[in-house]
């Protein structure tokens, strides 16, 4: 029997407070739910799903660099270190896996500094402003992706 390819599901700082911080922007969802939501879809495009959260710059760059050689895929909303962190893009660019970039909202319509993403450098897709169902979104494009990188031409 085959293996389950694993994914790392990675979430920055603040995202931890969802639900709760400025829901006009960001949704009521919160994080435990976007983290049941991403297991679930996983499982339906037969990969097994690790989520994380961290308001830790160099705990994300652990987590990112363990993914080499275990995981398929990492689909990553970095939060405000999407911004910042050219550590992170360091990292992404590092593992040489498959990433995705999600965000809740549309950082292109918000203040001027939000627009840039350091991250997205690394991704082969980014998605944003559909709120927690970016996260879905994100699944899907990267289990095609994983399964395009294994040469079947079928989706996982």
């Amino acid at each position: 029997m085959a293996k389950t390819p694993k994914i790392l599901i990675l979430n920055g700082p603040n995202l931890n407070t969802l639900g709760t911080r400025q829901p006009e922007v960001y949704g009521h969802t919160t994080l435990t739910e976007i983290e049941a939501m991403c297991q679930a879809r996983a499982l339906e495009r037969g990969l097994a799903a690790n989520c994380r959260q961290s308001n830790s710059e160099g705990e994300m760059v652990t987590w990112i660099q363990g993914a080499r050689g275990t995981c398929a895929g990492i689909l990553i909303n970095p939060g405000a270190y999407s911004h910042t962190s050219v550590a992170i893009l360091d990292a992404l660019l590092t593992v040489e896996l498959p990433v995705v970039e999600v965000h809740l909202s549309n950082i292109h319509q918000r203040e001027t500094f939000r627009r840039h993403s350091y991250v997205s450098s690394a991704a082969q897709g980014v998605i944003c402003g559909f709120g927690a169902t970016g996260y879905l979104m994100a699944i899907d494009g990267l289990a095609d992706l994983i399964g395009n990188a294994k040469g079947s031409g079928k989706k996982a």
